[in-house]
């Protein structure tokens, strides 16, 4: 009798456990579909710090020679 019990105890956590798995399976799955919509939006922004790096020295450039002109 108390293998037969201690059996029954055994299969309702292994559906238990079961439940935790396919759980955790789920947002495994919906946390790789962050991640790829992190990774594709960083992709999209890879060009864009150089170009905005571009125009602050062009900016910084004009005013350094906006200040030399007009303080002579």
């Amino acid at each position: 009798m108390s293998t037969e019990r201690e059996l029954a105890e055994h299969g309702i956590e292994i559906k238990h456990i079961q439940t935790d798995v396919d759980t955790l399976m789920g947002d495994m799955e919906e946390l790789k579909k962050r991640l790829d919509a992190i990774e594709s939006t960083l992709n999209e922004i890879k060009g864009g710090w150089k170009v905005f790096i571009l125009i602050a020295s062009a900016g910084s450039f004009l005013v350094s020679w906006l200040f030399n002109h007009w303080m002579k």
